[in-house]
């Protein structure tokens, strides 16, 4: 078994906490309008890395002395659409003593993916919107599986840091940002919140793929708003937000 890994960060301090190791897979079922990362959606793409879960984790320990207070991360793409070789890959992570954290959109929910959670210390889960209108001409899906994969994280107890990003004219006004932060209220085991500013640093990839870029003109969020959205979170959540 192969999993087909786009890059891997030796040294990441965003993706969970502390120094972690990061393998970000190949492949994304989801078109999110603010992706800055176009190149891990076709699952058939070149990748730099075809490894087994032995030869990651082998990959992995050449950091150990680095990342032993931090862990591991897998994200993407999405790291569920190789869910057989994410399952071995963490469990033999967990034998190792390695914390893991999983990086998801949440599209994917199913018994395989609850297997891998039970081998997952963390969850990354993006929110892209409440908006069921506007998620489905956003990122290309409906928001269903989202929603199931964080009720499934409340009901197990599962440590969760919800990702938002936060992009001008779609998801930064206050009825979004109040509507999110009051749902969010109801879920005691998201221990922080990451609002995440939109930015533009990835047109460059669309412009080498000649796919056209689908929020073209909408400039990025400035610190301005990105601390007021901060500011509106913290009045309702008793988690961390930044």
């Amino acid at each position: 078994m192969l999993g087909r890994i786009h890059s891997i960060e030796s040294f990441g301090t965003v993706d969970g906490p502390g120094i972690r190791f990061i393998a970000f897979f190949q492949g994304c079922p989801m078109r999110c309008a603010f992706c800055h990362n176009p190149d891990t959606w076709n699952p058939d793409a070149s990748v730099q890395y075809e490894m087994s879960p032995e030869e990651l984790l082998a990959e992995a320990k050449r950091y150990k002395s680095f990342i032993k207070k931090g862990g591991i991360t897998c994200s993407g793409g999405e790291p569920l659409m190789q869910a057989d070789f994410l399952l071995e890959f963490f469990r033999l992570c967990k034998a190792e003593g390695f914390h893991t954290a999983l990086d998801t959109s949440g599209v994917i929910f199913s018994e395989k993916a609850k297997q891998v959670l039970e081998y997952t210390d963390l969850v990354l889960l993006d929110i892209k919107t409440l908006d069921d209108h506007l998620h489905q001409s956003y990122t290309g899906h409906t928001r269903t599986n989202n929603q199931k994969f964080l009720d499934y994280l409340r009901d197990i107890g599962k440590p969760t840091w919800v990702r938002h990003v936060l992009v001008p004219g779609y998801t930064d006004d206050e009825e979004h940002l109040s509507a999110l932060a009051q749902h969010l209220s109801l879920y005691n085991n998201v221990e922080r919140v990451e609002l995440l500013p939109y930015h533009t640093m990835g047109i460059y990839k669309y412009q080498e793929l000649g796919i056209p870029y689908p929020l073209e003109g909408i400039p990025p969020l400035s610190e301005e708003r990105h601390q007021h959205a901060v500011q509106l979170f913290k009045q309702v959540l008793s988690c961390p937000v930044v």
